[in-house]
C-alpha cells in the first residue's frame, strides 16, 4: 500500500517560487513506477503537471506544456520524498496540488485516471 503526504503549499506573489514535497511510503524505490504531481483548480478537471519514472538505466521526466521550463520534479530516495520546484509562478498556477503513483511507466499526458494512489493535497495560491 502506497501512502503519500504533500506539504509546502502556500501563498506567493506572481514571479515567486515554492517547493512542494511529497513524503511517500510503500513506493518502489527502484522508481520503475511513475510518480508525479497533479493539480486541480476550482471548477476545472485534475491535470498532470510533472511525472518521473525509471526507464532502463535512466530516468524519464514529463511536464505539461503549461509548466515546462518553470517547474522541476525530483526525488530523493534517502528521504522518501518527491519534490516539485516551482519557479516564476503565475496566478493560473493556483490550485490544489497532489502527488500520485501509477504502475509502470508514466502514462501519456499523465492521465490522472491511470494513477492509483493519491495524497490529500496541498494548496498553492499565486496572486498577481
Amino acid at each position: 500500500q502506497v501512502q503519500l503526504l504533500e506539504s509546502g503549499g502556500g501563498s506567493v506573489q506572481a514571479g515567486g517560487s515554492l517547493r512542494l514535497s511529497c513524503l511517500f511510503s510503500g513506493y518502489d524505490k527502484r522508481n520503475y513506477d511513475c510518480i508525479g504531481w497533479f493539480r486541480q483548480a476550482p471548477g476545472k478537471e485534475r491535470e498532470g503537471v510533472a511525472g518521473r519514472a525509471a526507464v532502463g538505466l535512466g530516468i524519464e521526466t514529463h511536464y505539461s506544456d503549461a509548466v515546462k521550463g518553470r517547474f522541476t520534479i525530483s526525488l530523493d530516495n534517502a528521504k522518501n520524498t518527491l519534490y516539485l520546484q516551482m519557479n516564476n509562478l503565475k496566478p493560473e498556477d493556483s490550485a490544489m496540488y497532489y502527488c500520485a503513483t501509477a504502475s509502470g511507466i508514466c502514462p501519456p499526458n499523465l492521465a490522472p485516471a491511470d494513477f492509483a494512489y493519491w495524497g490529500q493535497g496541498t494548496q498553492v495560491s499565486v496572486s498577481s
